[in-house]
């Protein structure tokens, strides 16, 4: 299986289960299109009726063989070797890599679009985090990882740095067990920015290996969905504590995460604003809100956001070209290699690898999950309770999924975002449609970026 297309001048022919990307000439291109269902000599004659004496006999014979080479080396029309040896995923072992913890379930921050309801998570009263579940989730998170040495832990609300002297201390209880354990824990934190000063700054960049800071882009943008809790705008508080931030942070990772909506569909304009503001990692992703929300993105918008995505990537490559390079989170792609198989096919890990942890200790698939209590799988301090729930996320892969199976971004997307599933479909084994098309948009953009490049190198 193929897929085919065009993108900033690039005819570009992905071989879907190998992972060969080719850029090739128009001819390649469209006999690419016939090889399979079509003869030689009728390819042949197709050609010559749509560009007359452009090609020549000799020239669609060499593309012709050319592509039957590619086809005999595994580089097109590769068969799928994953779809039948991986059938239940039940039987795989799993251990516990990466914790959510949800230290602070309240936030300073309004924001209109916020899934967890301004940090209340659908209504449940708000309430900070102890030490004491902190340090137990830690325990836990030791104690069914295994052989596992590298553990992730996420600081996430809410916001975060309202509970920050438990932040430290956990981290400092983190550090204190690590040897003995022989583990090596990766913290990270998500913030507003609201309560950054020079104590927290200079503690992340002493203990968190990456900070997520939350901004969507232009100032009236990012004041009309994030306003503070008196309604005002967040845009002059924040962004000079981020550029502080980022100044200090030197070389250690950090994202600036915005999210566009309904209301700034030119999205790509609020990308320039975070590039131009100094940001050179930057992640903008789409809300994912109910119908019925005014900001929620629809059907017939994908077009328009797909047009901003070319736009986008256009601009990163002529930042890269002046010198002045900007990563954008979605379109990170490794071509060589990527991740391991288990990661292409099944994804994020939520509800098996990676869990969520509330403020008083109550384990959850992820944090999208934690306001739906039939997916409640146990606590920090029992264990997990609910292996059926496990069980029913190690199916969550791409083959088990009718939208995913013969989709050509699955092994890049890994079957999409079981949380955004369930909320649309009432079921994690669906997809999220319009997610589904501006994913495929991305891998297509994100792929079209690294061929530049190549081909820049090879010159």
């Amino acid at each position: 299986m193929i897929h085919q297309y065009k993108n900033n001048g690039y005819n570009i022919v992905l071989d879907i289960a190998s992972g060969s990307v080719h850029v090739v000439d128009d001819l390649v291109y469209d006999m690419v299109e016939m090889y399979q269902n079509k003869s030689r000599d009728d390819i042949s004659s197709a050609i010559k009726e749509k560009y007359g004496d452009t090609y020549s006999s000799e020239d669609i014979v060499e593309a012709y063989d050319e592509i039957t080479a590619l086809k005999e080396n595994g580089q097109l029309f590769t068969e799928d070797a994953y779809k039948d040896i991986i059938i239940d995923f039940k039987k795989r072992k799993t251990v516990v890599k990466a914790l959510c913890l949800h230290i602070a379930h309240d936030c300073n921050l309004a924001c209109k679009y916020c899934f967890a309801d301004e940090g209340s998570y659908n209504g449940k009263p708000k309430e900070l985090m102890s030490a004491e579940v902190g340090k137990a989730a830690l325990d836990f998170l030791v104690a069914n990882s295994e052989n596992r040495v590298n553990l992730e832990v996420d600081f996430f609300g809410g916001e975060p740095l309202m509970n920050f002297e438990v932040v430290k201390e956990i981290v400092a209880y983190g550090r204190s067990i690590e040897k003995e354990a022989g583990k090596n824990f990766r913290f990270t934190l998500t913030t507003n920015g609201v309560l950054l000063n020079d104590e927290v700054i200079d503690f992340c960049n002493r203990e968190i290996s990456n900070v997520v800071l939350s901004l969507d882009g232009r100032k009236s943008v990012n004041d009309k969905m994030r306003p503070s809790r008196n309604g005002k705008g967040s845009y002059d508080i924040i962004v000079p504590k981020f550029q502080e931030f980022v100044e200090k942070r030197g070389n250690k990772s950090y994202y600036v995460r915005g999210t566009f909506t309904r209301h700034n569909l030119d999205f790509c304009e609020d990308f320039k604003e975070m590039a131009d503001l100094g940001f050179k990692e930057i992640s903008i992703e789409p809300v994912v809100a109910k119908k019925d929300c005014d900001y929620a993105i629809r059907e017939e918008d994908v077009p328009a956001i797909c047009e901003q995505y070319d736009k986008l990537a256009a601009d990163l490559i002529r930042r890269q070209e002046e010198g002045k390079p900007v990563t954008f989170f979605h379109y990170m792609i490794d071509l060589n290699g990527g991740p391991c198989v288990y990661k292409r096919l099944s994804g994020c890990g939520s509800g098996t690898e990676y869990l969520a942890v509330t403020p008083s200790g109550e384990l959850y698939p992820c944090h999208q999950f934690v306001s739906y209590d039939e997916y409640k799988l146990g606590d920090v301090f029992n264990g997990i309770t609910r292996p059926d729930i496990v069980d029913e996320f190690k199916l969550c892969n791409v083959y088990a999924k009718d939208k995913c199976r013969d989709c050509f971004a699955r092994f890049y997307c890994s079957g999409g975002c079981a949380a955004n599933s369930f909320q649309f479909h009432g079921n994690i084994l669906d997809a999220y449609d319009i997610g589904c098309k501006l994913q495929q948009k991305r891998i297509e953009c994100a792929i079209m970026i690294k061929c530049h490049q190549m081909l820049k190198e090879d010159e």
